[in-house]
């Protein structure tokens, strides 16, 4: 696409990102609603993770997991619109109080007290406010600068959507230069290995990557999992957190942060992973509901 064509779809897609959340929610119920019941979206991934995540579950409860599991969708969907819709205006995100940081401080501290941080997070509650979390950062009374985080993505098999999901996920931190594409983190960590940074790195995906490592169990499941993240941190003797955005009702999120080591150097990859997917089970089973059930995390 050229850029005149990528301004014009991202602009008016920007126009539209402007409107309250309210009118977002609407327009994701109907979206829920249209993915459920009309084309019937991955409804046999979801229905075949469920029943092999809670085999105590009878097929009644696992169907209540699922409908209320696509009306989240529809929810992340309007709010990642609408926090697009922040850009350039971050006081908008901020008055909202979508978001709410539980122990920022301790993750703070973490960063006075290690070489760097890495936060490895999950496709649970509403991934797409990551971006969030550098500006409440950057407000802290002794702050940490937006050159010093780095999260790590994926990038989109369209150019279109892979440079407006970038922008969009950036929304409230203008100017950040620290959005870089997961095969291009280990070159970006050497580059910087004298430097403190924090990393941001989603990491519960099923491995696209060679590194990667089986764990027995993850909800009664064996599962392959990436190690891009736990290798990077044991090399550079890191700090590792867990980091949880627990949804509490629509709309609003605590976002809490559980450690996982002081020093990851003192730890394997392999180690690593498997406490960290302890605490993802840990979410999972307490609230079932808020995640991403139609990815395909068991392949």
């Amino acid at each position: 696409m050229s850029e005149i064509g990528y301004k014009i779809g991202a602009g008016i897609l920007r126009a539209f990102q402007r409107l309250p959340l309210g009118f977002h929610y609407g327009v994701g119920k109907v979206l829920a609603w249209f993915l459920r019941s009309v084309i019937h979206y991955r409804s046999d991934v979801v229905m075949v993770n469920l029943s092999r995540s809670f085999p105590e579950k009878k097929y009644d409860e696992l169907s209540a997991i699922s409908k209320e599991s696509y009306a989240r969708m529809g929810d992340i969907f309007a709010e990642t619109m609408w926090f697009g819709g922040c850009r350039h205006n971050p006081e908008r995100f901020f008055r909202s109080g979508v978001v709410n940081m539980v122990n920022i401080q301790e993750l703070r501290q973490a960063y006075s007290d290690s070489s760097s941080v890495m936060i490895l997070n999950s496709h649970f509650g509403n991934w797409e406010f990551t971006g969030g979390c550098l500006q409440y950062l950057a407000r802290l009374p002794d702050p940490v600068s937006q050159d010093n985080v780095c999260v790590v993505y994926k990038r989109f098999t369209s150019k279109f959507w892979d440079r407006f999901i970038g922008e969009n996920r950036c929304a409230v931190t203008p100017g950040f230069k620290g959005y870089i594409e997961a095969n291009s983190v280990l070159r970006y960590a050497v580059s910087r290995r004298r430097e403190k940074v924090i990393y941001l790195f989603p990491t519960d995906q099923y491995p696209y990557g060679q590194a990667s490592h089986w764990i027995p169990s993850f909800m009664h499941q064996p599962t392959n999992t990436m190690t891009g993240g736990a290798a990077l941190a044991c090399k550079l003797g890191m700090s590792v957190w867990h980091m949880c955005v627990d949804r509490i009702s629509r709309g609003r999120y605590d976002v809490s942060f559980r450690k996982i080591c002081d020093d990851a150097s003192t730890m394997t990859p392999d180690q690593i992973m498997e406490n960290y997917y302890a605490e993802i089970e840990k979410d999972v089973t307490r609230k079932p509901t808020n995640y991403l059930w139609t990815h395909k995390r068991w392949k």
